[in-house]
């Protein structure tokens, strides 16, 4: 069997010799018809071989009745036959030597168990042979300068996209097409498109991987459904980031059903986009909602360049209106962006040429401009060498629409451009599409609206500020097995845990009146009552949960009281007794747990606890395990933060230990993920700065629960 590194092979989509059409038609009209008809339409240079039973030829082209009938190996065919001739067809093109195939025929796994099976038996194809295989189901493969066009595609009809630096991979063959479209609408000039369909083989990771190593590429737009394999994703960004390609990610099928099916509190907070979320992050990639951000995003990297992202999130706004500039004051705070006061130096030579200006930020040029647009260099130069902003967004309603202004507005961007080649200037405005084309060749990139361009400015400056990836915490080494009672109630949870590095506060289970008072002297008041059951978990819907016992009388008639409201409540469930606990008094309560993600294995998860945990949703997630600086930066990051750093006079809680705490459980959850699905720790109490953290209930879910 050949293994095939991520992204391996896919230069025969994109740069083949030659190519073969394996159910070549002479209509035009049908998928074998219509890759032929744009191959010729838009000149491929290299040889193309029409395959058909019936030989003759096709589209004026000699064809042949089968691919060993070839003068040549192609180094890729474009398969479009009845999905039950399609395993014989990629036979015959691996022992022939092709390099790479791409399925168009639909059929497959997206029709059921039969479809999936076929579907299978393709991919053996290609584990064996090591020819790359897209598809099936897909809508193809286009190497744009090349001319290799390995697609049916609608939107090639018309006209072929410019060349460019931007590529496109996208699991859904209308939704990558469409990106296209809309982008060579735009002017921006496109190096690949892949859209892998099915994904027998050829899947997401193999694509991005391929335009990380493409030299044509500097951009890569991503539309993802789904994963099939993290390991492979992650290595494929990790290789766009090394090559210093930005990731632009458009995620759909965005699903609640992760957190519909969860058993505990963890499970419903950290849903598989939330992971997604993290995964992408932490592999540096730009996440954009809609099409309309992945192109804006993509294209302003594709103008912007590595020299002039920005590394920080003051901006400067510059405008003609002062309702404008409120719009995009306001636009510019819900996408984080500050607004820091241009310095006196700047506003005294704003205002030396516009006396009429607000030379704060935003900066209102007002009308004057429009008479004297000349001036605008003398702002903009201002503006840009102000040391307290990043970058700049110019916005302009008209200026590139008439004649009369839009030459002297390139011509003080030409010279702004000069003066200040590493300071990113974006334009808020929508100018005819040659001057676009200006305006991006001087490396300043356009968006039409005030919210679109804030946004973007905000993706770039994510881009820029991403730091160095962070290193992964390898999992402790351990051979230790988890005992089936670890799943059955909280109290043999949290010794397990505890165990593991997880603080417990001290704790007996009691099965009587006398061994409920023995626990209570050895323990000491005040104290804890929980039932412990198999059946029941979550204890306080029961009335299985009694606070604040401080005495031994106290104590018996709670305990009394607690069985009776159980027995009451939840009369089958199976009762292994009391446990009495020493009680936490004060502190913090966080939420802490992880969560097995079906794809990227186990997550971390920490948050504001107690009511508030599922309602406010302050949460940060990590693939586990993570390291205690992480899981430091992981609190940081909460909104619920300064709660714990002594806000309003509050004492300082103790973030070491509950960083401890978050290592501690991740670094468990990686080592038992073949047999645990969730940990739920709720709450997590941290206590004063110096005085711990403690775990005050824990549930395991195992590995295996809901399974059939």
């Amino acid at each position: 069997m050949t293994v095939v590194e991520v992204g391996r092979g896919l230069d025969a989509l994109f740069q083949p010799r030659s190519i073969a059409i394996v159910g070549a038609s002479e209509d035009v009209t049908k998928i074998g018809g219509r890759p032929l008809q744009f191959l010729l339409k838009y000149g491929y240079r290299g040889a193309i071989y029409p395959i058909n039973r019936k030989a003759g030829t096709v589209q004026s082209l000699p064809a042949y009745a089968s691919v060993a009938d070839l003068p040549e190996a192609p180094e890729l065919a474009v398969v479009a036959v009845p999905p039950e001739s399609v395993l014989d067809a990629i036979k015959d093109c691996a022992s022939r030597g092709v390099r790479a195939a791409v399925i168009l025929s639909a059929g497959f796994s997206e029709m059921g168990e039969e479809g999936s099976r076929l579907q299978a038996a393709i991919g053996r194809v290609a584990k064996t042979s090591g020819m790359r295989i897209v598809g099936p189901n897909c809508l193809g493969s286009i190497g744009v300068a090349e001319k290799s066009i390995a697609t049916f595609s609608v939107a090639l009809e018309s006209a072929m996209p410019a060349a460019g630096h931007v590529g496109i991979v996208s699991q859904s063959g209308n939704l990558g097409s469409y990106t296209m479209r809309l982008a060579a609408e735009r002017g921006i000039g496109i190096s690949r498109l892949l859209t892998t369909g099915n994904e027998c083989d050829v899947d997401i990771a193999d694509g991005i991987a391929s335009l990380a190593s493409d030299p044509a590429t500097s951009v890569i737009l991503c539309c993802m459904e789904t994963c099939r394999d993290a390991g492979k994703l992650l290595r494929a960004m990790s290789m766009a980031r090394e090559a210093g390609k930005a990731i632009v990610v458009l995620k759909v099928g965005v699903s609640a059903a992760g957190s519909e099916a969860a058993a505990s509190h963890t499970g419903a907070l950290a849903g598989s986009d939330a992971v997604f979320d993290v995964v992408l992050r932490n592999g540096g990639a730009i996440r954009v909602p809609g099409i309309e951000q992945l192109l804006d995003v993509g294209h302003a990297i594709s103008v912007v360049g590595a020299a002039r992202v920005p590394k920080g999130n003051r901006a400067a706004l510059v405008t003609a209106s002062g309702g404008f500039g409120v719009l995009m004051a306001d636009a510019a705070s819900v996408q984080g962006l500050a607004l820091p006061k241009l310095s006196a130096r700047t506003q005294a030579r704003i205002l030396a040429v516009l006396p009429f200006a607000s030379a704060a930020n935003p900066v209102d040029m007002t009308a004057q401009v429009s008479s004297r647009p000349e001036l605008l260099v003398e702002v903009l130069s201002a503006v840009a060498e102000d040391e307290s902003c990043d970058a700049v967004i110019l916005q302009s309603a008209y200026a590139f629409q008439l004649p009369r202004l839009r030459d002297i507005y390139l011509a003080a961007l030409e010279q702004v451009r000069r003066d200040h080649p590493s300071r990113l200037i974006l334009l808020c405005c929508k100018p005819p599409r040659d001057t676009m084309a200006q305006l991006n060749e001087m490396g300043f990139p356009t968006v039409e609206t005030i919210d679109a361009a804030c946004s973007t400015l905000a993706a770039l400056v994510r881009l820029g500020t991403r730091g160095e990836p962070a290193a992964t915490a390898a999992p402790a080494a351990s051979d230790e097995v988890l005992p089936d009672e670890a799943f059955v109630n909280e109290a043999n949870a949290k010794a397990v845990l505890a165990q593991a590095g997880l603080p417990v506060l001290k704790e007996i289970t009691a099965a009587s009146r006398d061994q409920a008072l023995a626990a209570a002297r050895e323990i000491g008041f005040p104290l804890v009552l929980k039932i412990v059951s198999p059946d029941i978990l979550h204890k306080t819907e029961v009335g299985g949960v009694v606070v604040g016992v401080r005495s031994e009388v106290q104590l018996l008639d709670e305990y009394d009281r607690l069985l009776a409201r159980v027995a009451q409540k939840a009369p089958r469930a199976r009762i292994a007794g009391v446990l009495v606990a020493q009680m936490a008094q004060g502190g913090i309560e966080l939420i802490l747990g992880t969560k097995k993600d079906p794809v990227f294995g186990p997550v971390v998860m920490v948050g504001l606890g107690g009511i508030f945990a599922e309602v406010l949703r302050d949460v940060a997630l990590q693939i586990a395990p993570v390291s205690e600086q992480q899981a430091t930066q992981m609190l940081r990051s909460l909104k619920a933060f300064p709660l714990l750093d002594g806000a309003r006079g509050r004492a300082k809680a103790d973030v070491a230990a509950a960083a401890r705490a978050v290592a501690a459980l991740s670094q468990f959850a990686a080592r038992h993920a073949d047999v645990v699905a969730e940990i739920d720790i709720n709450p997590l109490v941290v206590m004063d700065q110096g005085h711990g953290a403690f775990a005050l209930d824990a549930l395991l879910v195992p590995e295996t629960k809901g399974k059939q």
